[in-house]
């Protein structure tokens, strides 16, 4: 089996955006910018509305999964 590549990036869905109506919309798929020390205290770095990456709590997302292949295809140019 072939080891699979870890992408800079990753895709979140916004579930519940409470508290955060102008930068966070339901339903929209955001780019979330791996951060191992924010994980800890349960939270996400996202790139909003406002094109920036900002901390959200964790709780506010879901993961999608999706291929390698079309992930990296959209995350590459956004993060870069």
């Amino acid at each position: 089996m072939r080891k699979r590549k870890t992408s800079p990036a990753h895709l979140l869905v916004c579930i519940d955006n409470a508290g955060y109506g102008v930068s966070l919309e339901k339903r929209k798929i955001y780019i979330a910018v791996p951060d191992p020390v924010v994980a800890q205290h349960g939270q996400v770095r996202v790139v909003d509305e406002s094109g920036e990456d900002y901390l959200y709590p964790k709780s506010c997302f879901l993961p999608i999964r999706t291929s390698v292949r079309a992930e990296g295809s959209c995350c590459s140019r956004l993060t870069r």
